[in-house]
């Protein structure tokens, strides 16, 4: 996964975060972000270029992994975190995470999610947990 994130990561750069060749055109016409986090067993820093939405002066991010059955390991490091660094077109920004879990404040982002990005839907089925949503708020 490394060297398909690093792929993303160089065209987002290149192009202020206009990613349309990397990963075979999957993010083409997507709102990308570049999440720089810490992880909180191994203090090593992370770059991850993830589908955002922009809503209500936030970023909105979901921890769907495609599915998997775990969560991504960035959600659990952001829980972790009062401050995290977003690269987003070709601005970086300081945030303030917040990761809901449940709740009808994670209801209500999730749907805005889910219509800007129907996939999710599909990777539901593919497991039987929540999808946390973490909200970004730029500093």
């Amino acid at each position: 996964m490394s060297d398909l994130n690093d792929q993303v990561i160089t065209e987002f750069r290149a192009n202020a975060g206009d990613v349309q060749e990397a990963m075979g055109g999957h993010f083409k016409n997507v709102e990308l972000l570049l999440l720089h986090d810490v992880g909180r067993k191994s203090g090593r820093e992370f770059v991850h270029p993830l589908l955002y939405l922009a809503h209500e002066g936030s970023y909105l991010l979901v921890g769907s992994a495609g599915g998997a059955p775990d969560e991504p390991a960035w959600v659990g490091n952001l829980a972790a975190m009062q401050e995290v660094t977003i690269e987003v077109g070709g601005r970086t920004l300081t945030a303030t995470p917040t990761v809901l879990r449940e709740g009808p404040e994670r209801e209500r982002l999730y749907a805005a999610l889910v219509d800007y990005w129907p996939d999710l839907r599909e990777y539901e089925t593919h497991t039987t947990r929540t999808f946390p949503v973490v909200r970004l708020d730029p500093a």
